[in-house]
């Protein structure tokens, strides 16, 4: 099968995903307790008001008509009105959708950046106290959980020292980025310890390889073999296991935009399990999963120009 046949199957495999996604997300929305009509309007709402509401909303009706609502609607990529926002689903998630992946994107860069080098560090200087130092000091931010490294980021870096604010996300791409920076470097630093590991046993073991042995007897620079065949040999393990992890990102993105009060979909999510805003809890599922299915196929994609054996 040619690399182009490859990919439209497995676009093709993802389908079944998302609807098999979008009955548990539907299901799990209405198992959470309480009433989304009696939350939207407060504790002294009437019952007249509450089932004149239920039936505007259609939430009276059959749980598979409601379901076959929904999927028809999502195929369509209308989800409906949000009912604790009182707008498109859609505009909602368009506008707060850029903030969450701005943030992903700046977390997998300052992982990459920390990764990296200390990996090689790491690597050529095995079992000695540079390779020691840096697993060690690695290990803290991997055992860590996320919310305590961001309380803990929060509280030294923005209220203590005012080196950064202590929420928002600011106006223009430079107040952006400076806004973003402590939760981003609060997801980089478990993802890195990650991130450097793997690299580090991966270079291990390309250097032991026959064609590295062999590159040196031809007399290749050291900087030559490193750069040239270890770094892309041992860039398929980590490009794949970046990949996988962009998911737990985008999962580490609702504890941490919550913790620094980031508007991004994450906070959203959260705000609308709390408020039962069903719209927007289902169509931000499956958003987030149309994303990460995206990126497991491009991750696919340059695993497989790394190493054409793979495939796809």
């Amino acid at each position: 099968m040619n690399r182009a046949g490859a990919i439209v199957g497995r676009i093709a495999q993802i389908i079944p995903t998302f609807f098999l996604i979008g009955v548990v997300v539907f299901v799990l929305a209405r198992l959470l307790p309480g009433d989304a009509v009696s939350a939207m309007l407060g504790d002294r709402a009437t019952d007249e008001a509450v089932r004149r509401i239920t039936h505007q909303l259609g939430l009276d009706r059959s749980m598979v008509a409601q379901f076959l609502t929904f999927i028809g609607q999502a195929a369509q990529g209308h989800f409906g009105q949000s009912l604790a926002f009182r707008v498109p689903v859609a505009s909602l998630i368009s506008e707060r959708l850029p903030v969450t992946l701005l943030l992903t994107l700046m977390a997998t860069l300052i992982a990459m950046c920390m990764a990296l080098p200390l990996a090689f560090v790491a690597a050529m200087n095995a079992n000695r106290w540079p390779d020691i130092l840096i697993r060690a000091v690695f290990q803290v931010g991997l055992s860590s959980p996320v919310f305590y490294v961001g309380l803990v980021l929060l509280t030294v870096f923005a209220a203590g020292l005012r080196l950064f604010p202590v929420g928002g996300y600011g106006e223009g791409l430079p107040a952006h980025l400076y806004h973003l920076f402590l939760p981003a470097l609060t997801l980089a630093l478990s993802f890195s310890a990650v991130i450097m590991r793997t690299l580090r046993g991966s270079i291990l073991a390309v250097l032991r390889a026959e064609f590295v042995d062999f590159a040196r007897a031809k007399g290749l620079s050291a900087r030559v073999i490193l750069l040239r065949h270890v770094l892309r040999s041992a860039a398929i393990t980590t490009v794949t296991l970046v990949g996988l992890h962009i998911g737990s990102l985008l999962g580490g993105a609702v504890i941490t935009e919550s913790v620094f009060a980031v508007p991004g979909v994450g906070r959203l999510m959260v705000d609308s399990i709390f408020s039962r805003d069903y719209p927007v809890i289902q169509a931000l599922t499956l958003v987030l999963a149309v994303l990460v299915s995206l990126t497991f196929l491009a991750t696919d994609l340059l695993h497989g120009w790394l190493d054409p054996r793979a495939g796809v």
